[in-house]
């Protein structure tokens, strides 16, 4: 059985639990203390660690999670690959609630977030240009065609400040430039992934339509009970698709991740 803590998961709205038999870790970062302990077990084997992205009482919401000791506390315990599970609304009148998107683009429009280590001593240019590894992607798509759960191959997800849904406006400006889903967190979450060195894999659980589907004038709105009580209905997938993909993860990387990181502060 592995010791070393290789995989580090994000669990989003809904889901803030994975592990069984699991031990607490209180960890201690320059950015503060991340969400929630972490929770530390295995899976076939491979040592996980678990963080709560919102708390465990979903006590942060999107602006206000701790990204950056989040990371930094993952990346103090020798975690390289991070799998960040979310909700997301769909954009597209092909991409359907209860679907996965392993997405390969993102787009940001948040402000004010804290969104990097750099901001102190040396300065450090991180190439974004591909900002998911294409190594944990191509693992989670074949985990997920072996549990039988529809996933879509790649896909934008804009990233919006929150904890407001968007405009219909806003939405369908976002359909307009060929945004696939629409989310509240992955950035600065898969950024600062980058420039710790790690692999991230972002998979978006669609749970609605956003603000309806063009030809659709009559749906509804998403609200925030729709998406939580869609999530809760359907982390089992989630629980499913991760158990599969962990023990798919090689141990030596595949990838150039890990070339992005700098000389890093408090390091």
């Amino acid at each position: 059985m592995s010791t070393a803590i290789e995989i580090g998961i994000f669990g989003g709205s809904g889901f803030y639990e994975f592990l069984k038999e699991t031990t607490d870790i209180v960890v201690d970062t320059p950015y503060g203390r991340p969400s929630s302990p972490i929770s530390v077990g295995h899976v076939e084997g491979r040592a996980v660690a678990f963080i709560a992205r919102h708390g465990r009482d979903h006590q942060f919401s999107p602006a206000q999670v701790p990204a950056r000791a989040n990371l930094w506390a993952l990346h103090s315990l020798g975690v390289t690959r991070v799998l960040g599970p979310c909700a997301a609304g769909s954009l597209s009148p092909t991409v359907h609630p209860g679907d996965f998107v392993v997405l390969d683009q993102l787009v940001d429009r948040t402000t004010g977030r804290a969104d990097t280590y750099y901001d102190r001593g040396t300065v450090h240019h991180v190439s974004f240009a591909d900002p998911y590894c294409h190594e944990l992607r191509s693992i989670a798509l074949k985990a997920g065609a072996s549990a039988s759960i529809a996933m879509h191959d790649s896909g934008t997800v804009v990233v919006i400040p929150g904890p407001r849904f968007a405009t219909r406006a806003e939405s369908r400006s976002y359909r307009e430039q060929g945004f696939h889903a629409i989310n509240m967190t992955q950035y600065p979450e898969a950024y600062l992934a980058r420039e710790l060195g790690m692999c991230y894999c972002g998979i978006a659980l669609i749970t609605d339509y956003d603000t309806g589907v063009e030809h659709d004038v009559d749906m509804p709105p998403v609200t925030e009970a729709d998406v939580f009580a869609f999530f809760q209905s359907n982390v089992h997938r989630v629980r499913e698709l991760l158990t599969k993909l962990i023990p798919s993860i090689p141990s030596e990387l595949g990838c150039q991740c890990a070339a992005a990181r700098g000389p890093l502060p408090h390091s």
